[in-house]
């Protein structure tokens, strides 16, 4: 099993900056793309940034030029440092892995999520 454990967000003002960083850990063979995901109340989960394990990056086009997605591999760990932060942000933001285990010599690729963290913008 894999185990994606975040911390950061919190209240920040309309314009701040925050940072929220996501840990990997369990029985992982091989990490593919990590991200961050975001649910704000009443709508669906959507996808705010990944990095692929080669760098490869992929951000919504709303948070484009805002936030910037980043990585350590060796480390396994995933941040995400959001600036110009707008009220439109506010949502749960959820780490994502595309993750490789290994049992009992079997590999076995699954999509992990983390619990969660609130990012509040006010205005």
């Amino acid at each position: 099993q894999v185990q994606l454990v975040e911390s950061g967000g919190g209240l920040v003002q309309a314009g701040g900056s925050l940072r929220v960083s996501c840990a990997a850990s369990g029985s992982i063979f091989r990490l593919d793309d990590m991200g961050w995901y975001r649910q704000a109340p009443g709508k669906q989960r959507e996808l705010v940034a990944t990095r692929s394990s080669g760098g490869i990056t992929n951000y919504a086009d709303s948070v484009q030029g805002r936030f910037t997605i980043s990585r350590d591999n060796a480390k396994k760990t995933v941040t995400l440092q959001m600036n110009s932060l707008n009220p439109e942000d506010t949502a749960v933001y959820y780490c994502y892995a595309d993750a490789f285990t290994n049992s009992g010599g079997v590999l076995s690729s699954s999509a992990y999520w983390g619990q969660g963290t609130q990012v509040t913008v006010s205005s």
